[in-house]
C-alpha cells in the first residue's frame, strides 16, 4: 500500500509541475514576444522622429552626403545612445554611429533592410558577432515620395540584454515557485494520499489476517462515505465469519470429546486408503498413536495382517460386515470389527469407517456364566442324585435292615448339608457380587478376633492333629467389617486345614505395614499352612468359581469350590488385596492386606 501511495502522491506532483511548467513557458513565451513587439514599435516611433529631425539630405556628392550622415549618426547616439546606421537603396553604409562606414559590408541583405525596402519598415533579432550580444535591428526607408539618389534606409538597433536578464529573472522566479510549488504540492499531495490509502491499509491488513483465519480483528470504521461503508462491510463479515468459525470449532471440539471419549475404536480410511480419523481407543486397541496413523496408508499397519486384509477386501467390495478376530498386538484381546463404506464429502469414491470393540472381557464372561451355570449343575446333580439314590434303596427294601438304613441316612443327612451349603454359598455370593449386603465398618480388636476364630476352629484342626499357630501385635484394631472379615479369615484357616496332612501345621500372623513412598498404614494378615501345595499353572486361577486343584479332595472334605471366590470379592468390598504364594509339597500362603482405616 505504501507503494500505491507513492504513486498517488507522484501522480499529483506530476499533474501540478506539468501544469505550472506549461503555464510558465506560455507566460514567458507571451510575455517575450509583447515586450519584444513594444520595442520594435517603440524603435520605429523613434526612427521616424529621427528622420523628422535630420532628413536624408538632398546632396549629389555621395562623399558630402556620407559625412553628413555620419555627423548626424554620432549627434544622435550622443543624444539618444543608440546605434543608428544609414544605407544607401543598393546597400551602402553611409553612416554609423558606432563605425567608420567605409569598413563595413554592403547590408544589402540584410533581413531588416530587405523588409524595409519592400514594406516601407522591417525588423529582426540576431546575434550581433562585432558586439557580441544578442540586438534587435528596425529600418525604415526614407524619402520614397522623392525618388532617386536621396532615398535610403535609417536603421536603429538596441541590445536585448536587458530584455534577456529580465527573462532570465523571470524565469528563476518561476523555476523557484515552481519548486517552491512542487514542495507544497508534495506535502499537499501526500496528505491526500495518506487520507486514501491509510483506511485502505488497514483493510488491506485486515484481509491479510482474516485470510490467516484471525476473524477477531477489526478495521475502524470512519467516516460515512464510501471507505467507511467499506470498512463497516468488512468488519461485519469479520464478526460473521467468527462467529461461524466459533460454532465449527464446538462442533469440532465436541466431536473430538466424543470421539476421545468413546469405549470403541474408530478408524476412518479415504478412498486412497490414507487414514483420516485414529481416536483414542483405536491407539489403546491396536497399539498405534494418532501421529503414526494418520495421513499414513493403511497398509503399513505392520502388526495387524488380518485388519489390512479386511480393510483391502472392503476397499475393493464396498459392503458393510463384522467379523470377531484375535489380536496379539499390543496384547492378546478379541476384537469385534464393524466395516461400514462410506462416501467422503467431495469424493466419488468410497472410503471406510471401522468400528472396533474389545469384546474380550464380554466372551469371558460369557465363557465364565456358562462354566458356572455348567458348574453349578454338576455340584448341585452330585448330591441330588446321591440322595436320590439312597432314597430309592430305602424305598426298595433296605429300611428293613436297620444298620443299613442308618447308613443311608447318614449319607442323605451329609449330602443334604453339603446342597444347603452349596446352595448358601451361592445365594451368598450373589449377594457380595450384587452389593445388595452393604457392610457395616467398625473397630475390631484384632487380637481378639483371631482368638475367637481359633477356637472356633480347633476342634476341626484337632480331629487332624493340626497345630494352630496365631499371633497378632498387641492393641492392634482394624477398622472392617467382622462379620465379613470373620467369614475371609475363617475361609482361609479352614482352607489350610482340609488341604494339609495330619500332624501339619497352619500359622496365622498379623501385623501392621507402611505402604512405600506413602504415610498410609495396612494391615497385612497372613495365612500359611504345610500342605500339599498349589501348582504354578492353577495360581492365576484359584480365586475362580468352582475352580478346584484337587477335585476329589475338595468334595470330600465338603469344599463348594466358592470359598475362595466369596473371599476375593469379600476383601475387595473392603477395599484391600489377597494373594498367594505356594510351592508344591511345601505348603501356601495367602497375604491379605487391608487399610488400617477404611477411606
Amino acid at each position: 500500500m505504501t507503494k500505491f501511495r507513492l504513486k498517488l502522491t507522484s501522480l499529483f506532483i506530476l499533474f501540478i509541475g506539468f501544469s505550472v511548467l506549461a503555464a510558465g513557458l506560455l507566460m514567458g513565451n507571451s510575455y517575450q514576444k509583447n515586450h519584444q513587439a513594444a520595442l520594435r514599435d517603440h524603435m520605429i516611433r523613434e526612427l521616424h522622429v529621427l528622420n523628422a529631425a535630420a532628413p536624408w539630405p538632398d546632396m549629389v556628392d555621395p562623399a558630402a552626403q556620407s559625412e553628413y550622415l555620419q555627423q548626424q549618426a554620432k549627434r544622435f547616439k550622443e543624444i539618444a545612445e543608440m546605434r543608428i546606421t544609414y544605407i544607401r537603396l543598393d546597400g551602402k553604409v553611409m553612416g554609423d554611429s558606432d563605425h567608420d562606414p567605409a569598413t563595413m559590408d554592403n547590408h544589402l541583405s540584410r533581413e531588416e533592410v530587405q523588409q524595409a525596402l519592400k514594406e516601407g519598415t522591417g525588423s529582426s533579432v540576431r546575434y550581433s558577432g562585432t558586439l557580441e550580444e544578442k540586438m534587435m535591428y528596425v529600418a525604415i526607408k526614407v524619402n520614397e515620395d522623392r525618388g532617386g539618389a536621396n532615398e535610403g534606409v535609417i536603421r536603429l538597433s538596441m541590445s536585448l540584454g536587458d530584455v534577456e536578464r529580465s527573462m532570465n529573472n523571470m524565469w528563476l522566479a518561476l523555476i523557484t515557485g515552481l519548486l517552491i510549488l512542487f514542495a507544497v504540492a508534495a506535502i499537499i499531495s501526500y496528505r491526500v494520499a495518506l487520507s486514501v490509502t491509510r483506511p485502505l491499509e488497514r483493510m488491506t491488513s485486515a484481509a491479510k489476517r482474516m485470510a490467516n483465519m484471525d476473524y477477531a480483528t477489526r478495521v475502524p470504521e470512519g467516516g460515512k462515505d464510501e471507505i467507511g461503508e467499506l470498512a463497516r462491510a468488512l468488519n461485519a463479515m469479520a464478526g460473521s465469519l467468527q462467529g461461524q468459525l466459533d460454532e465449527i470449532r464446538r462442533n469440532g471440539t465436541r466431536l473430538q470429546s466424543v470421539l476421545d471419549n468413546m469405549i470403541s475404536g474408530v478408524v476412518m480410511i479415504a478412498p486412497d486408503g490414507k487414514i483420516t480419523l485414529y481416536n483414542r481407543e483405536a491407539e489403546h486397541l491396536l497399539g498405534n498413536s494418532i501421529r503414526e496413523r494418520v495421513g499414513r496408508s493403511f497398509t503399513e499397519i505392520r502388526h495387524h495382517f488380518e485388519i489390512v486384509g479386511l480393510i483391502r477386501e472392503a476397499l475393493e467390495n464396498p459392503v458393510s460386515f463384522h467379523e470377531e478376530i484375535t489380536v496379539y498386538y499390543p496384547e492378546e484381546r478379541l476384537l469385534e470389527i464393524h466395516i461400514v463404506p462410506m462416501t467422503m464429502s467431495g469424493d466419488e469414491d468410497t472410503g471406510l469407517l471401522l468400528v472396533l470393540q474389545d469384546v474380550s472381557a464380554i466372551r469371558r464372561l460369557e465363557r465364565m456364566r456358562s462354566e458356572f451355570v455348567a458348574n453349578v449343575s454338576h455340584e448341585l446333580k452330585t448330591p441330588v442324585a446321591a440322595v436320590k439314590g439312597f432314597a430309592e434303596t430305602l424305598l426298595s427294601g433296605a429300611l428293613n435292615d436297620p444298620e443299613t438304613a442308618k447308613s443311608f441316612l447318614t449319607i442323605i443327612q451329609d449330602e443334604s448339608d453339603r446342597l444347603n451349603r452349596l446352595i448358601g454359598d451361592i445365594l451368598e455370593l450373589s449377594k457380595i457380587e450384587s452389593r445388595r449386603s452393604p457392610l457395616q465398618f467398625s473397630p475390631i480388636d484384632l487380637p481378639a478376633f483371631l482368638e475367637r476364630m481359633t477356637e472356633l476352629l480347633s476342634p476341626e484342626a484337632a480331629k487332624k492333629d493340626i497345630e494352630l499357630d496365631v499371633v497378632s501385635e498387641e492393641g492392634l484394631f482394624l477398622e472392617a467389617d467382622e462379620d465379613r472379615l470373620g467369614q475371609i479369615v475363617m475361609n482361609l484357616m479352614q482352607n489350610g486345614i482340609n488341604y494339609t496332612p495330619d500332624g501339619g501345621k497352619v500359622k496365622v500372623r498379623a501385623e501392621i505395614v507402611n505402604v512405600e513412598d506413602s504415610e498410609e498404614e495396612i494391615v497385612r494378615i497372613t495365612v500359611s499352612d504345610t500342605g500339599i501345595g498349589i501348582p504354578r499353572k492353577d495360581i492365576p486361577r484359584i480365586f475362580e468359581r468352582f475352580y478346584r486343584v484337587d477335585k476329589a479332595r475338595s468334595r470330600s472334605s465338603g469344599g463348594t469350590g466358592l470359598g475362595l471366590s466369596i473371599v476375593k470379592h469379600l476383601t475387595e468390598l473392603h477395599h484391600g488385596t489377597i494373594r498367594v504364594e505356594s510351592t508344591v509339597g511345601v505348603g501356601s500362603k495367602f497375604i491379605l492386606e487391608l487399610p488400617l482405616l477404611q477411606p
